[in-house]
């Protein structure tokens, strides 16, 4: 007849907490990771070809390191919908309190821009149906349109999950912690579930 197993100790239990808080934290980080080096690795800094056309840059939405929610001055953040600007502002100058900055990753893009990064993506993920839990087409992006940004730090990301509806600010995709968009019915009634990815949001097929 065997022994019966004691009960987990209160310092157990806190163990697996911790350890199960560290996984999900690390989950949030990889997936930035991936979105991060997507984009770097497919959307060069301004430059000069051998035939003298100028690559793709800032006038199409590139972010360069450091760049807020209040840098007007780039097109990524101006050339954003008036009203998410308006909301990410709001929930950002509170954040700051709490000692978080809402670095910008990417915000509106060009055309080309999103193109380039769908292209790289396939390139990337071996197949377009792979690449599409990811990056939509020019056609259907809601960054083209100017109605999503990517937050560039988990911390920024994490504050908005917790606080993000008050403003109507919303995560959209379940394998995209950074991606937000205005929702301003969530204000009164929360945020509305989340799509699995990109793939599943029936705006993609259209």
């Amino acid at each position: 007849m065997s022994a019966s197993r004691p009960a987990p100790t209160a310092n157990r239990r806190t163990r697996l907490m911790i350890r199960a808080a560290f996984v999900v934290a690390n989950v949030a980080v990889v997936g930035v990771f991936i979105q991060q080096s997507l984009a770097s690795s497919a959307f060069p800094r301004v430059s000069t070809s051998e035939t003298g056309h100028q690559a793709l840059g800032e006038a199409d939405g590139f972010v360069p390191a450091g760049v807020t929610v209040f840098d007007d001055e780039i097109p990524a953040v101006a050339n954003l919908d008036a009203d998410l600007l308006v909301a990410l502002r709001k929930a950002a100058t509170d954040a700051r309190r709490d000692g978080v900055e809402f670095f910008v990753n990417s915000g509106w893009r060009s055309a080309a821009y999103q193109e380039k990064l769908l292209r790289a993506a396939v390139s990337k993920y071996g197949s377009e149906e792979e690449a599409a839990r990811w990056v939509a087409t020019p056609s259907t992006s809601p960054h083209v349109s100017g109605h999503a940004i990517d937050l560039g730090r988990a911390d920024a990301t994490a504050w908005l999950s917790e606080h993000g509806a008050r403003y109507g600010l919303c995560q959209i995709y379940d394998n995209e912690p950074w991606h937000y968009e205005l929702r301003p019915e969530a204000v009164e009634h929360g945020c509305p579930p989340r799509y699995p990815d990109p793939a599943h949001d029936p705006r993609m097929t259209q």
